[in-house]
């Protein structure tokens, strides 16, 4: 288990949305420095966090990121992108686009991490998935959301020898730019935050965020035709 108070974390993404309530909430709890990343750092607003430039697709930008914050112990991959393509008919290259936003660059950042992290005693990655990891209802975005748990899933086994605990988050709807149009139920990011950092000081390797999350990793061991009734209707 991980203990926040003390800690310092950087949070990739962390000027909107959950990340925002994430270096917020790492605040309250105690951590004594927490790194704000975002493509213009200038969009962090939190008045103590640490802005800095980050893209998680850029090899040299992680780099720099990496050795700029040489002092953290709680690494959170929030940062995402959310194409959508469709495998049909979108071109392949947004597909990718998504791959290297969603998967390739939290690899990236877990792989710049990790020795940092180890160096400073060990401590804890969280990654930020979604309920779409377990459903395909948004074509690349659920194909990179679902690549993301197995690395996540992967990365638990390969660093607990290392002392770095791995805790991944999954949610439903949350109540941020990327939902906006979206009219459906949505968890508030504060929310999600609290309960991603619970997961983190428990040591928790996942942490479920809403119902419906919930309901669909419930599902995971039923007839496709239970996830997807519109191959039966």
């Amino acid at each position: 288990m991980t203990s926040i108070e003390g800690s310092v974390a950087l949070v990739t993404g962390g000027s909107r949305g959950i990340g925002r309530a994430l270096v917020q909430d790492l605040y309250e709890r105690g951590a004594k420095k927490v790194y704000a990343t975002a493509r213009d750092p200038r969009t962090v607003t939190h008045p103590d966090a640490v802005p800095l430039a980050l893209e998680v697709s850029d090899p040299a930008s992680v780099a720099a990121a990496a050795e700029q914050a040489q002092d953290v112990t709680v690494l959170i991959n929030n940062a995402g992108a959310a194409v959508n393509a469709n495998f049909l008919d979108s071109p392949v290259d947004d597909v990718r686009r998504e791959f290297e936003t969603n998967f390739y660059g939290p690899l990236l950042v877990t792989r710049a991490f990790v020795p940092v992290i180890e160096r400073n005693g060990g401590g804890h990655i969280l990654n930020v998935h979604s309920v779409l990891s377990w459903i395909g209802l948004a074509g690349s975005y659920s194909a990179s959301k679902a690549a993301f748990w197995s690395q996540t899933n992967s990365l638990r086994l390969d660093l607990k020898p290392r002392g770095i605990e791995v805790t991944g988050l999954h949610v439903g709807y949350v109540d941020t730019d990327m939902t906006a149009k979206i009219d459906a139920p949505k968890s508030t990011p504060e929310g999600v935050a609290a309960q991603a950092l619970d997961g983190i000081e428990s040591g928790a390797f996942e942490v479920l965020a809403d119902d419906l999350t919930r309901q669909v990793k419930a599902g995971l061991s039923a007839d496709p035709g239970v996830l997807y009734p519109q191959l039966v209707a």
